[in-house]
């Protein structure tokens, strides 16, 4: 039997059977584990359930609400943020419970550095490391900011920085990526266009090569040979797709 720590674990999941099992065997240490479905048609609610989570069906609200609404179930008195497709090894899982038994610094958050892999290679240029991200905090100040993409932990205190990892096992499968592009750069437009932004097809044109550039010679994504040159390519697609999106919205608002 493995000793419970009263630490509490959000995840929010969508057809995420595949990568739910090693992130909750990385955090089987934990007292909750709280997973908000938002419609999975692949089992990963029965699966959550076997593995002895806490599941909630909640309609889809956006990242930040809908990691919020996990966060708001979760009773212990800290809590970690997980992605299903991220795992915390052992020497982090040792600090994690050294933090949550008391051996803490006094801090109301703490944030990690992110190993990011791709089709099997841990990328280290591009941004991708250390890709710092605050995931552990205590309950009562901390929170998910409201953005319906790129959301963040919102800490009220100091945060410490902490040297030990999260991996994160970002999707391979190019049938899959495809659908996350469409997915995100749906999200990102309709941001966008909330926000009163506009965009042409030639800006999204624009935008697309100057994403490649940035990526794969200013951040130096080539040394992260083949890996490096498809996360520039995609991120490239992604960026044209988002403002050729708020474009046609704009078009679209113009009629109206």
């Amino acid at each position: 039997m493995i000793d419970k720590i009263p630490l509490s674990v959000a995840i929010i999941t969508k057809d995420e059977a595949d990568n739910l099992p090693d992130c909750l065997r990385s955090v089987s240490f934990a007292g909750q584990v709280v997973v908000v479905d938002s419609g999975s048609t692949d089992g990963t609610v029965q699966l959550a359930s076997d593995l002895g989570c806490e599941v909630f069906e909640v309609p889809w609200r956006g990242f930040g609400p809908q990691k919020q609404s996990a966060v708001d179930r979760c009773r212990h008195p800290w809590i970690l943020v997980l992605d299903a497709d991220e795992r915390i090894p052992p020497e982090t899982a040792e600090v994690i419970k050294g933090i949550v038994e008391g051996h803490d610094t006094g801090a109301a958050g703490y944030s990690f550095p992110r190993k990011n892999y791709f089709q099997g290679r841990w990328v280290r240029h591009m941004g991708w490391w250390p890709d710092r991200i605050v995931r552990l905090f205590r309950r009562g100040a901390g929170r998910m900011s409201e953005a319906t993409v790129h959301e963040s932990v919102q800490v009220d205190g100091p945060v410490a920085a902490l040297d030990v990892p999260i991996e994160h096992f970002t999707e391979g499968r190019f049938s899959k990526i495809l659908t996350k592009i469409d997915h995100y750069s749906t999200l990102g437009a309709q941001e966008a266009f909330a926000e009163g932004r506009r965009a042409s097809i030639g800006e999204a044109v624009l935008r697309a090569e100057l994403a490649f550039l940035q990526n794969y010679i200013l951040r130096l994504g080539f040394l992260d040979g083949r890996q490096g040159f498809i996360l520039s390519v995609t991120d490239s697609v992604n960026k044209f797709f988002k403002y050729a999106k708020l474009s046609e919205l704009n078009r679209g608002a113009k009629k109206v």
